[in-house]
């Protein structure tokens, strides 16, 4: 299973890459992960026009988009697209970090998973 990932390069900027989490037959119910350490679950909910200028990460954590969809712009100056079903690795927490828009006229709903280290 690939995640998109936010982090910091080298030189401090950040930038999209990916993270593959590999996956294990558990038989009927599945591939699974192994499990990863987390600190709690963050339910939430922006209102519709939602932007969020430079900023870096609070913590290196999970993003699971539960409905609607965003623009998110790295220090590198690529910009993706995220909607229902995607998930972030965000790991950029130092700099001057990415920036958020909504782009549905809609309330968006997500959950963020801060991770243990």
């Amino acid at each position: 299973m690939k995640l998109t990932r936010i982090h910091n390069d080298a030189s401090g900027t950040s930038r999209f890459g990916e993270v593959e989490i590999e996956l294990r037959d558990h038989g009927i119910i599945g591939l699974l992960s192994e499990p990863l350490p987390c600190q709690s679950v963050i339910f939430r909910r922006n209102e519709a026009g939602y932007a969020y200028d430079w900023h870096p990460a609070p913590r290196r954590q999970l993003i699971v988009m539960l409905d609607g969809s965003i623009e998110i712009e790295t220090g590198d100056g690529e910009i993706r697209t995220f909607s229902a079903g995607d998930i972030l690795l965000v790991e950029d927490t130092t700099g001057k970090g990415h920036r958020t828009r909504s782009l549905t006229g809609d309330a968006r709903h997500s959950l963020f998973i801060p991770l243990r280290d």
